[in-house]
């Protein structure tokens, strides 16, 4: 062994820890989603309310995925964390949803976003083809040269929080004409909170805050673990769940809901109205440069979470190999064409929901984990516990499953895919068994 190996692991700081949760957490759902959440309820308070609460959902999950972080620091997300909870069968479905939907799907959503705002600017193109070009150039780029797409991942958080505070100042101070919400006041009705077009539209919103459990791979690099990851989660949502709720009050104090409900380039028609066409085309460039660091991010990261269920299950084994310049260029590949399929096949609306639906199954799972783990491995250290157990998971559990109730009824179509994707997970494992079974016989 070398004498690197020995030496200690190099510390996270607070504010470092912050920048990565938060840079993970801002992307595609804050500048896309609140068009269709008009399609469910024009109420202004009602959306307000859902992304207060989807920050309180983000806050209570992140929290007990700190805890189980802490106590399996060698853990690599959810993939492990099921299987060690529950079975090994589940971990592998946590992963093959990574695998298939967990990356796939973000990608498929960022360039599809991006097609619409590019669209804006060059109204001759079609967004889909601008989509499918940008997925292609990406991913050759990240084919070829496995450093690319990695940096300067502090320059674009600092770029993203620094863009939606210049869109939200700008927007309070340069509006002449702001919408009135006295009508949404007086039609508001705690009844709504009950309907299920709120907890479908829950389901935008819980993907635009979709990050937050990026921290629970790094639990074991932050400094004092026991102080500064609760702290950093709870600052990071806290920022997150601010800066959306004033992005999105601005939206709909800019503009009036009848032009941003059903569209995708929210952004855009917002900042039309505030800074003038000429500047409106400006943002959408902006907000353009943005969704091609998130397609990029997603790009890089997912075939490296595809090529380790390469590395544990031989069926899958030619996702890890590597060209000859260190890429994962099969897992790279398999992704690029899930993401072109949804993009040709599906619209933003469809994909959004499907990815949602099946992502929540499984944070769904292993925020229940944490009462399981705690009957299971007693004796356990854990460095930190989660706060206000065992409320706070309860609220997420509660919300969670109410959104997928909700889900299977008013979106069967995409629920129903969702299972498809967890059927198909099934068949895999259950062929990997055979398959190991197998070359055991015949050694």
């Amino acid at each position: 062994m070398s004498s690197d190996s020995a030496q200690p692991i190099q510390k996270i700081g607070f504010w470092t820890t912050v920048s990565f949760v938060v840079a993970n957490m801002i992307g595609t759902g804050v500048f896309t989603s609140l068009g269709f959440q008009l399609n469910v309820t024009e109420n202004i308070i009602t959306i307000l309310l859902l992304w207060i609460l989807g920050g309180i959902i983000a806050l209570s999950g992140a929290l007990v995925y700190g805890e189980l972080g802490a106590a399996m620091p060698r853990s690599g997300g959810e993939y492990h964390y099921l299987s060690v909870i529950y079975r090994p069968w589940v971990g592998f479905l946590s992963g093959w949803v990574s695998l298939t939907v967990g990356f796939a799907a973000p990608v498929a959503l960022a360039a599809m976003a991006l097609g619409s705002y590019t669209a804006r600017i060059l109204p001759s193109l079609s967004p889909q083809n601008i989509a499918l070009s940008v997925l292609l150039f990406i991913t050759l780029i990240h084919a070829l040269d496995v450093r690319l797409g990695a940096k300067f991942q502090l320059l674009f958080t600092s770029f993203k929080v620094l863009l939606i505070l210049v869109f939200i100042i700008c927007g309070l101070l340069l509006t002449e004409n702001f919408q009135n919400f006295g009508s949404s006041f007086q039609a508001f009705n705690v009844s709504e909170l009950s309907k299920p077009g709120f907890y479908i539209s829950l389901i935008y919103v819980t993907y635009a805050f979709s990050g937050w459990n990026a921290s629970a791979y790094i639990a074991s690099e932050i400094e004092r673990p026991q102080r500064n990851l609760p702290l950093s989660l709870l600052v990071s949502t806290l920022l997150v769940t601010l800066l959306y709720f004033l992005l999105n009050f601005t939206f709909l104090l800019t503009t009036p809901t009848i032009e941003l409900k059903g569209q995708l380039d929210v952004g855009y028609i917002s900042a039309a109205k505030i800074f003038g066409s000429a500047g409106g085309r400006i943002m959408a460039i902006l907000i353009s440069i943005l969704l091609i660091s998130t397609v990029s991010s997603m790009i890089f990261v997912g075939p490296r979470v595809t090529q380790v269920m390469g590395e544990d299950y031989k069926i899958l084994g030619f996702l890890a190999e590597r060209s000859k310049r260190g890429t994962p260029v099969f897992a790279i590949l398999l992704q690029f064409t899930i993401s072109f399929f949804m993009i040709l096949t599906s619209t933003f609306e469809s994909v959004l929901t499907y990815a949602g639906f099946t992502l929540n199954l499984f944070t769904f799972l292993t925020v229940l984990g944490v009462f399981i783990h705690r009957k299971k491995f007693k004796t356990v250290q854990r460095p930190y516990k989660t706060w206000g157990y065992p409320y706070v998971p309860l609220i997420y559990l509660l919300v969670i499953l109410l959104t997928l109730i909700y889900l299977i009824v008013s979106r069967p179509y995409e629920s129903l895919m969702g299972f498809i994707t967890l059927f198909s997970g099934i068949i895999i494992y259950l062929i990997n068994l055979w398959y190991i079974k197998k070359n055991e016989q015949i050694a």
